[in-house]
């Protein structure tokens, strides 16, 4: 009996029993004005200390093999990435600044997104600040996307039979379109993604199950919608892994999308998701993708609401692992 009060009382002492993934390195790239807020990364990293969150609780992301890269990505394209030779045509379809920083530190985050994973595993739970770029495509990056930190990491994880089945739940205001193209016809892993029709990109790719909503939908058709699918899908596919794209950008003061969410809705949002996860005992890889308010601190509050949630969530239920 003093061995159970014991662990219960580590257990309410641990503020974030679970790791996060984060580097410096995240907010240091020099995007200038661009609608792209990396700074969120700090703040977030920043307001974890706050919250009690200490230097064990971080892993340092590291630049993966190319090998890994390759895993998601055609060599032709990483190798014009590399030398700086990308068309007019592609720098324009990537909407962002493209220079030897922020190559690297799209390397980087799926190196953190691959971490995340490995430690999901182990752990049953585990939150990139940061990742979860879903535009890019094998061939070509789009939509502030150059690599698919998702797609590289999944299929990382099946190559070195980690898992036999993954899932990626896309809950970022935009269609998931690079994901659902690079894991497309591939029976280990199923993408969903919940999204606003109505707004980038023009032409939707086919996910493994699409759910789309228009332009002042709100929160009641959202989070109907969303439980529609969730469970059932998990229950159904078995996932042996998840990738939750917990995207800021459905909030009704975001300023690329119009879906009209609440910060209510974005919480019932983020227990649909993370709860029934946990419930099954499956690991989850959270990731903040998108989030573009005029505020920052509006996008910070989200990713923060998204990781207390998780962590409400995890106690709860390592709790009644003890006790039963």
């Amino acid at each position: 009996m003093a061995g159970l009060k014991n662990i219960l009382k580590s257990l309410k002492k641990d503020k974030f029993p679970f790791k996060f993934v984060y580097s410096d390195s995240y907010w240091m790239v020099d995007f200038k004005d661009h609608v792209f807020p990396v700074n969120k990364y700090r703040l977030v990293y920043e307001n974890l200390l706050k919250k009690g969150a200490v230097k064990d609780n971080f892993i340092e992301p590291a630049i993966p093999d190319e090998m890994d890269i390759l895993r998601a990505h055609l060599s032709k394209y990483i190798k014009k990435i590399k030398t700086g030779q990308l068309s007019s045509s592609e720098l324009t379809a990537l909407e962002l600044p493209f220079y030897r920083k922020a190559i690297d530190f799209f390397f980087l985050t799926a190196g953190g997104t691959i971490q995340a994973s490995e430690a999901a595993l182990k752990d049953g739970i585990c939150v990139h600040i940061g990742g979860g770029f879903h535009h890019a495509f094998a061939d070509h990056g789009e939509g502030f996307c150059i690599i698919n930190d998702v797609a590289v990491a999944l299929e990382k994880m099946k190559a070195e039979k980690k898992i036999q089945r993954a899932m990626v739940i896309d809950c970022d205001v935009h269609q998931g379109n690079g994901t659902a193209s690079i894991l497309k016809n591939k029976d280990y892993a199923f993408t969903f993604s919940i999204h606003q029709m109505d707004i980038y990109p023009a032409e939707k790719a086919v996910s493994s199950l699409d759910a789309g909503l228009w332009s002042g939908d709100g929160d009641e058709k959202y989070i109907d919608i969303l439980r529609q699918h969730i469970p059932r899908i998990y229950e159904e596919f078995d996932p042996d892994l998840i990738y939750y794209l917990a995207g800021a950008d459905p909030y009704k003061k975001d300023k690329l999308g119009d879906l009209d969410l609440t910060l209510r809705g974005l919480e019932k949002r983020d227990q649909i998701v993370i709860e029934n996860a946990r419930r099954r005992d499956c690991p989850l890889v959270i990731l903040f993708a998108g989030g573009y308010t005029v505020d920052i601190n509006d996008v910070v509050s989200i990713h923060l609401n998204t990781i207390m949630t998780a962590r409400k969530i995890y106690k709860r239920y390592s709790r009644r692992k003890i006790l039963a």
